[in-house]
């Protein structure tokens, strides 16, 4: 669900009188904004949280999976993309995705796929102006805080995509990347899905994503996978073996993100209401679900259960649950947790096994694969015999399972082919690359010249 739309059902009337006049349209009359105090209070522990999720949550998860020779250089990648990407979300990022400008429900213009420049350097944004999720409700909160919490959303999905490429590439080259890659890939993608009335994924296509599961995990896993293939394979793989150098880490990490995704989905309602809680509950129940999910496959497939599986596993939970959060129901997220744990496993082993591909830290395996899926199981379970809070009136479950997968393909497609050309730019201005000797000595040396693994 976008996070500006709310599923409306009609009456009879209403019914009667779409039927003998499609092009009628219904509005219910907008209410002026007026701060609501308790949802500008949770809104602000959830941007806090989500951001907790990048630094320290995500660095720890990944650097414990590196080897020790790279265990700064992977840090040192996410703190420095949340300072890019706050600066440029300042600048201009926070206009193209959210700005609504020329916007208007049912017609699709430029403006539906990317927004303005009306907000840049945050004009207009200033501690009195309010931002209204539901314009038929008063309820709002500051459009400061709004901002910021979408800021965090923006630093985390780029984050995200350097476990694909780990251990390898130019620390210029991933900046330079990294601020193309959110300007012509995350911002539009956004703007489709989030941008309110008249975005061609979100409004358009009536396609259900709560929190992230195109913009984020999609976006994010299928950007690493064209980056480690256009890289290529860290020297020695898949011949020499490189185990994680410290799963201490991975599991706070992991642990990390888990609390932290609560602002992640649950936020996502953007109020304190049964919606946020709803969400909640769900996000905790896939996320255990998929974590047992993963850890059982594994146990029975390789003997052991270990801890970098179930942690892997709760990630994946939290992955797929996020599209549905607002939608899906508690025997919805069970089988949604279910799937993402099992199909998540197979994938980041055997699926790169079989496809050769070094995908470092499995970015692709687990949140392009359980962001795709999650995508596609939110239509299922948002219906109502799964205890999901039922689809919009006219929409049947076939319906949309079908603007489901229009939505998340179309995401693969365009963000696969940008990134590709993306890449070959920062390749042919900065290379991406280091040097064998450079890899070999680690990039913390390399690169920065600190010993992370000697703390």
């Amino acid at each position: 669900m976008s996070k500006r739309k709310r599923i409306a059902h009609g009456g009879g009337l209403l019914g009667l009188l779409l039927g003998l006049a499609p092009t009628l349209a219904w509005a219910q009359e907008a209410v002026a904004p007026v701060l609501n105090s308790g949802d500008t209070a949770w809104l602000l522990t959830s941007t806090a949280l989500v951001l907790f999720m990048t630094i320290p949550g995500l660095s720890l998860f990944y650097a414990g999976m590196v080897r020790a020779k790279n265990v700064l250089s992977i840090m040192m990648q996410c703190f420095a993309i949340t300072a890019l990407v706050t600066v440029l979300w300042v600048l201009y990022g926070y206009s193209l995705a959210f700005d609504t400008t020329g916007m208007a429900a049912g017609t699709v213009n430029l403006n539906s796929f990317i927004g303005t420049l009306e907000k840049a350097f945050l004009q207009g944004v200033t501690a009195e102006s309010l931002w209204q999720p539901v314009a038929t409700v008063s309820n709002a909160i500051p459009e400061t805080v709004f901002m910021t919490y979408q800021m965090t959303f923006a630093i985390i999905t780029p984050a995200l995509i350097v476990g694909a490429f780990a251990e390898r590439m130019k620390f210029s080259a991933l900046l330079l990347f990294i601020g193309l890659w959110l300007t012509f890939i995350y911002l539009p993608i956004a703007h489709m899905v989030w941008g309110g009335a008249g975005s061609l994924i979100g409004s358009q296509w009536g396609v259900l994503d709560f929190a992230g599961g195109t913009v984020v995990h999609i976006n994010a896993g299928v950007a690493g996978l064209v980056a480690c293939l256009v890289i290529g394979k860290r020297k020695g793989f898949p011949q020499t073996a490189m185990p994680p150098h410290n799963l201490n880490f991975t599991i706070v990490g992991a642990s990390m993100l888990w609390v932290g995704w609560f602002g992640f989905n649950a936020g996502s309602a953007l109020a304190a209401n049964g919606s946020a809680g709803m969400a909640m509950a769900v996000t905790q129940i896939a996320t255990a679900m998929a974590a047992l999910g993963w850890m059982f496959a594994e146990w029975l497939t390789h003997g052991k259960p270990s801890v970098l599986g179930i942690a892997s596993g709760a990630v994946a939970g939290l992955v797929a649950i996020t599209p549905a959060s607002g939608t899906a129901g508690p025997m919805g997220a069970l089988l949604i947790g279910l799937v993402a744990g099992v199909v998540c496993f197979l994938s980041a082993t055997r699926l790169k096994r079989a496809l050769g591909y070094d995908d470092s830290l499995d970015a692709f395996g687990v949140h392009a694969v359980g962001g795709y899926l999650g995508a596609i199981l939110t239509g299922l379970c948002a219906d109502k015999s799964l205890g999901g809070i039922g689809l919009a009136e006219g929409v049947s479950v076939g319906g949309q399972l079908f603007a489901q997968f229009k939505g998340a393909t179309l995401t693969v497609l365009y963000t696969a082919i940008v990134s590709y050309v993306l890449l070959k730019i920062v390749d042919a201005v900065l290379g991406l690359r280091v040097t064998q000797e450079q890899e070999t000595e680690g990039l913390d040396i390399a690169l920065h010249d600190e010993r992370g693994y000697s703390l």
